[in-house]
């Protein structure tokens, strides 16, 4: 990327919403504009493990005359709220905030963009939305939130164990304490038991948008799509939808010890974008 794309001009302001208000940034398309992107970001410690990589995609697309809108959800990054008190049906709220205000504020065609959790968000608004819109583009979405739910779980097995703690009885106990409504603290985050369970029952092959065509991105280091994916896909195919995966190779930047970026990703999905009928 460019030095000059690096110091692409943004705007950062508070959206007034439901429980207080939600951190945003813009950024203007360069030269006329061809449309507008809304970023929805993924779950958790992944959303600040991600900020460098949907910031360096957002300033590709502004550069390539694109407006974007990124938006923290309720209780995530700085926007207000604690994470314990965050709910599916409010993120999904703040969601059609954050598409009003783009739909006011820049012209062209809407795409939405989410990765990992922010993926099925998308998705869940792109089946209710009130505005049209031109596209999807999804990064690595979660196939399963049953599954998704239980790897976030593991995390407060892996703290148990590491701080010496007598072991639990695994990922079951610990939904047994949710379906009791007690909240659990996993990795410093607060899981509220509403919260665990909307994810829970989320299912991306069943989550086929319509008329919205989509373009799906994996990232892993052979850069081929793997057969979870490939299977999703294929649902949405026989549903009629049209979707394009496509595999690049690089590391989980949203789940990587170290700060890493994929520049083939940044490419792949502005490369997809253009293509995208208006």
């Amino acid at each position: 990327m460019s030095v000059s794309r690096s110091r692409a001009p943004f705007e950062a302001f508070f959206l007034s919403a439901g429980g207080g208000e939600r951190f945003c940034v813009f950024y203007p398309a360069s030269g006329a504009p061809l449309g507008s992107v809304l970023y929805l970001h993924p779950f958790a410690e992944e959303m600040n493990k991600s900020r460098r990589m949907a910031a360096l995609q957002a300033r590709e697309f502004a550069a390539r005359g694109y407006n974007v809108l990124q938006i923290d959800l309720f209780g995530c990054g700085d926007s207000s709220g604690d994470f314990g008190d965050a709910r599916w049906d409010v993120w999904n709220d703040d969601v059609a905030l954050a598409a009003d205000w783009l739909a006011r504020h820049a012209e062209g065609p809407m795409h939405l963009w989410g990765l990992r959790l922010g993926a099925l968000l998308a998705l869940e608004h792109s089946r209710q939305a009130s505005q049209s819109l031109a596209g999807l583009l999804l990064w690595q979405p979660v196939a399963s939130g049953a599954q998704f739910l239980t790897q976030f779980l593991r995390l407060r097995l892996t703290s148990e164990m590491l701080s010496g703690a007598a072991a639990g009885k695994g990922t079951g106990a610990l939904r047994a304490q949710l379906a009791a409504g007690r909240p659990l603290e996993i990795a410093g985050y607060e899981l509220a038991p509403e919260l665990a369970f909307a994810i829970e029952r989320l299912d991306l092959a069943s989550l086929a948008p319509q008329n919205v065509p989509a373009r799906w991105f994996e990232v892993n280091a052979e850069g081929k799509p793997t057969p979870v994916l490939r299977r999703a896909a294929q649902a949405w195919s026989a549903a009629g939808v049209e979707v394009d995966l496509q595999a690049v190779r690089g590391e989980p930047f949203w789940s990587s010890v170290e700060s890493s970026e994929c520049p083939e990703l940044v490419a792949a999905t502005s490369d997809a974008l253009a293509l995208t009928p208006a």
